[in-house]
């Protein structure tokens, strides 16, 4: 009983900020102040921190699998929130599907800029790791490598310049901005008096840690990983999805070509009322 209310205090405080106007009008321009000006951080950190190394746990078990922990918990909160409203799969489903075009995004996007680094990249080898050569000014002389794309150049212990967007920081940009969204709706919901039994309550609070945990890695990677200009090109293709998807496509309604924005056909008491 008393971890139950405990539970209910936290959620209740939770929904009430992130399902604030305030909230949802700001968060974008916040996240987007955290890119501009995380790198700053980087004076101020120590390298020997132990975030400061690409093998720290973290890193390897949320970063390189972000969408994967994303999907699970909001599409979790997403399905069991409309289902418990609605008791229509098909209704639950078509929420769902806003996952499904933001991964379909994703991974299209990383497919283009695959394509378009490779294009404009090229791949150089140490002359020092060649013949011997000596170094200059500290940094040995490079020989030019044709032909090969990152992914073989960078495999075979060579250097890859060209320009590159940063996916990392376009991954934690767009879940960040998703898990906002998705989980927006639950404090109107708690207000017009919606079914919140202990798992839909669970559920909300494992993605409002998610998005905390996403923040931290975004401030992580910019302080101790900083790299000018990628970060920002990949923080601005984040938030372009984002206002593409909810403030643009997802503002039509629901229909056979759109899912609808969060919250439609669920909250029924003030249907003249949207979910911004």
């Amino acid at each position: 009983m008393f971890l139950n209310t405990i539970l209910v205090v936290f959620t209740d405080l939770a929904a009430r900020i992130m399902g604030s106007s305030y909230f949802r009008r700001h968060f974008h321009l916040l996240l987007s102040g955290l890119i501009v000006f995380g790198p700053a951080l980087s004076l101020w950190v120590s390298q020997h921190s132990i975030f400061a190394k690409r093998t720290h746990f973290l890193y390897r078990a949320f970063l390189h699998s972000g969408w994967g922990w994303t999907c699970i918990f909001v599409g979790s909160f997403v399905f069991l929130l409309s289902f418990s409203v609605s008791r229509s799969l098909v209704l639950s489903l078509r929420h769902l599907s806003r996952l499904l075009v933001a991964g379909g995004l994703w991974v299209g996007f990383r497919k283009l800029l695959d394509i378009l680094e490779n294009a404009t990249g090229s791949c150089y080898e140490p002359l020092s790791a060649v013949d011997g050569q000596p170094v200059v000014n500290g940094q040995p002389l490079l020989l030019l490598r044709e032909g090969a794309s990152k992914q073989l150049c960078v495999g075979n212990g060579m250097l890859w310049r060209g320009y590159e967007v940063s996916e990392d920081i376009f991954l934690l940009c767009l879940c960040c901005l998703l898990v906002a969204e998705e989980t927006a709706v639950f404090g109107p919901y708690l207000t017009l008096g919606g079914p919140s039994g202990a798992p839909l309550r669970l559920l909300f609070l494992f993605c409002v840690m998610l998005l905390g945990l996403w923040v931290f890695l975004l401030l992580c990677l910019l302080a101790y990983f900083p790299a000018f200009p990628t970060q920002i090109l990949g923080g601005a293709l984040g938030c372009l999805s984002w206002r593409g998807l909810y403030q643009g496509w997802y503002r039509l309604g629901p229909s056979w070509y759109c899912p609808g924005r969060p919250g439609m056909g669920l909250l029924t008491k003030k249907e003249g009322e949207k979910p911004e």
